[in-house]
C-alpha cells in the first residue's frame, strides 16, 4: 500500500466563526487533520493540500453557483479574498504538494492523477471540508479512478443543512461511502490501524 494524504478545503471561508459557511468546531476537526499530517509526515508519505479558488471575474466557476439553471448573483472562493486563504492551524509541511480546484471533486480539472500516478499512489486518505461536497465527490472520483479510499468522517467538516447537523452529515455520508466506495474510519481507529 502507498498511501497519499489529501487535505481538502481547509480554508477561512469553513473555519472562520463570522464566515456565513462557519463548521462548528472547525478547531477540533483541524486537529484531527493535524494529526493525520503528523503521522503521514512521520512514515514520509505523500501530503497533498487542496484548495477551492475561483478566479474573481468568475470566468472558471461553470455551473458551480448557478446549477439550478438561474444565473447566480455572487459567488464564494473569489481568488484574493481571506475566505480562500489556509487556516492559520492547519500544520503544512514544506514537502506537500499543493493542488487548486474550482469543483467540487479534487481530480476534476486538475494534475491530481498525475500527481498520484507520479508519486505511485494506489491510496488517498480523504480529510478536510466539507464532508458531503468537496470530501464526498472527492472520495467517489478517487474510487472510479480505482485509488483505494480510506475518508476519515470525523476529520471532516460541514455547516450541516436545514434538516441535518455536522454530527448527522458525518455519519450519513460515512454510511454511504462504506457502501461501495471507502474504507470509513475514525481519526484515532485510522491512526491505530497503520
Amino acid at each position: 500500500m502507498r498511501p497519499a494524504l489529501l487535505v481538502v478545503d481547509v480554508q477561512q471561508i469553513y473555519t472562520a466563526p463570522k464566515s456565513e459557511m462557519y463548521c462548528r468546531r472547525a478547531g477540533d476537526t483541524i486537529t484531527k487533520i493535524n494529526r493525520l499530517i503528523q503521522t503521514f509526515s512521520q512514515e514520509g508519505w505523500p501530503i497533498v493540500f487542496i484548495r477551492h479558488i475561483h478566479k474573481a471575474d468568475g470566468s472558471d466557476t461553470g455551473r458551480m453557483f448557478d446549477y439550478t439553471g438561474e444565473p447566480a448573483e455572487d459567488f464564494n472562493f473569489k481568488a484574493g479574498t481571506p475566505e480562500v486563504e489556509y487556516d492559520r492551524r492547519l500544520a503544512i509541511p514544506k514537502t506537500a504538494l499543493h493542488i487548486t480546484k474550482t469543483r467540487y471533486s479534487a481530480f476534476a480539472q486538475t494534475d491530481l492523477q498525475a500527481e498520484l500516478q507520479r508519486l505511485q499512489v494506489d491510496t488517498v486518505v480523504v480529510c478536510g471540508f466539507m464532508t458531503n461536497f468537496c470530501c464526498d465527490s472527492t472520495a467517489r472520483e478517487a474510487h472510479d479512478r480505482d485509488f483505494f479510499v480510506d475518508f476519515i468522517k470525523d476529520a471532516t467538516g460541514t455547516p450541516g443543512i436545514d434538516s441535518m447537523d455536522q454530527k448527522q452529515i458525518r455519519e450519513a455520508v460515512g454510511n454511504f461511502l462504506s457502501e461501495g466506495y471507502a474504507r470509513v474510519h475514525t481519526t484515532a481507529d485510522y491512526i491505530a490501524q497503520l
